[in-house]
Formats: C-alpha cells, sequence, structure tokens
C-alpha cells in the first residue's frame, strides 16, 4: 500500500491540476479511443481555463494525491447545483478519480474514495454517486467491490464518440 497524502487544490495550482488530469485521463482511454477523439475532448476539458473555472465553482472541490511529493492522482468532488447529472442535497457527485498507471494497485484510488465519503458524511450526504464508462471494467469492478450499485446510465460525448456511462452509487445513510 502506498500511503499519500490529499491536499485541497489551489488555483495557484492549475497548470500541475492540467498535467495530471491530461496524463490520467490518456493513460485511461487513449487505447481504447481514437486519438483525434482523445484530443478534442482534452482541449475542451482540461484547458487552465476551464479547470479554474470549475475550480471557481464554490460547490465543487479538487484535491491531490501525492506520494513522496509527487502528484500521483487527483480527484474531483460536486454537491448541489455543481453536480452534472442529480441535483439532489442530499447526494454528493465524485466527478473525477484518476491516478497514474504507475501507482495503480497501490490502493491510492481507495484512499481518495475514503476521503470523499469522509466529506460526504461530515456535509451529512445520504449517498455518493458517480459515472463510469460502461467498458471501463476495471473502474467498475472498484466501485462494486466498494459497495456501490448501478442505477442508471447516460451519454458521455468524446469528441465525437457518443458513449453510455453507467451511473453509480453508494448509500451512505
Amino acid at each position: 500500500m502506498m500511503i499519500v497524502e490529499i491536499s485541497s487544490v489551489h488555483l495557484e495550482d492549475m497548470e500541475r491540476l492540467q498535467a495530471i488530469s491530461q496524463k490520467t485521463f490518456a493513460e485511461t482511454f487513449a487505447a481504447f479511443n481514437s486519438s483525434e477523439n482523445m484530443r478534442l475532448y482534452a482541449a475542451k476539458h482540461f484547458s487552465v481555463e476551464k479547470l479554474s473555472d470549475e475550480w471557481r465553482q464554490l460547490n465543487s472541490k479538487f484535491f491531490f494525491a501525492t506520494h513522496l511529493n509527487r502528484i500521483i492522482g487527483y480527484m474531483k468532488l460536486n454537491i448541489s447545483d455543481a453536480q452534472t447529472e442529480i441535483c439532489d442535497e442530499n447526494s454528493m457527485e465524485i466527478e473525477r478519480i484518476y491516478v497514474l498507471k504507475e501507482a495503480q494497485g497501490n490502493q491510492v484510488g481507495q484512499q481518495l474514495l475514503h476521503y470523499a465519503m469522509q466529506i460526504a458524511k461530515q456535509n451529512q450526504k445520504e449517498y455518493i454517486w458517480l459515472g463510469v464508462w460502461e467498458k471501463n471494467k476495471q473502474a467498475i469492478d472498484f466501485y462494486l467491490k466498494n459497495g456501490f450499485i448501478i442505477f442508471d446510465k447516460h451519454e458521455f460525448v468524446l469528441g465525437d464518440d457518443r458513449q453510455t456511462d453507467w451511473l453509480m452509487k453508494l448509500q451512505l445513510k
């Protein structure tokens, strides 16, 4: 197990957030999608400007996972009106948990998930929910192992490719 420090992302960290966002997204999805669709998605969603706008949203929070002072993953949480689908005051969305490929298998994602659960409980949320690509078996298995259930699906657009994400939730109360 790799012990990580989880810390809040600050506005001056946007270039580092952009770098870890682009790298982990590419490591996770590049083998399954066209390079053009990956490029289009990264340009739209991982620019410093876009990430800064998301960071400024009062009901969204970003966190870095670091090991030996090196960023190895990150997470984005949303509550209230910042949630991308469900705007239930009793829920919190995990919009992103990404870990560098080289750090996977060391319970980094597990530590980020537990941190998210603590935040949800501190904020008296009844459940956590997220979307995960239907073809991302590793992520689906991870969430199922942690007690999440599939409850719906939605469309996710990567460049010009329309994909299906499973919506999964974990009841906390």
